[in-house]
């Protein structure tokens, strides 16, 4: 598994990435964000930017073979619920402050629509799904708030992955 991942790696910048890596390569070599988004697999996914910060050590995106061997577990098929729901609270919460609060949900909504919605409908959505979810009455989701609503998402684990 691990080899034919390293080959996936490296076809993403053969000019960047040793064909052998030595262990301290596998955490220092990085692949550009750029890169990383153009895979046939996260092309197409509207929150391809968000995967890549979530997943890299530098925050900036940009991925190890470490922290690309990570994304890849996670997304795998077999990855556990809780993983999956944390990283997907990771990807959601754009201000990284720990909380989903009102301006990323904005921000879902703005990367998910593409805009088609108005200003007025990602309000209304932002503010329900706040008004639903919101267990404690703080404005923002936890953690545990996400997961609660995540989980009751029957299509939550069928979706939150990628066949590589």
């Amino acid at each position: 598994m691990t080899t034919s991942v390293h080959k996936r790696f490296r076809e993403l910048r053969p000019d960047l990435v040793p064909r052998q890596m030595t262990e301290g390569q596998a955490s220092s070599v990085k692949v550009p964000c750029e890169c990383i988004e153009k895979m046939p697999e996260l092309r197409e996914n509207p929150f391809r930017r968000r995967i890549c910060e979530a997943f890299s050590r530098d925050g900036q995106g940009n991925l190890s073979f470490e922290d690309f061997l990570d994304a890849l577990s996670v997304f795998s098929e077999q990855a556990p619920r809780d993983i999956k729901v944390f990283y997907a609270f990771k990807i959601y919460d754009f201000d990284q402050d720990g909380f989903i609060g009102h301006a990323d949900l904005m921000s879902c909504l703005t990367t998910m629509t593409r805009n088609e919605l108005s200003p007025e409908e990602h309000q209304q959505i932002a503010d329900k799904v706040i008004e639903e979810a919101d267990v404690d009455g703080d404005g923002k989701l936890s953690i545990l708030e996400f997961e609660h609503v995540i989980l009751r998402a029957p299509d939550f684990l069928s979706t939150f992955h990628i066949r590589i």
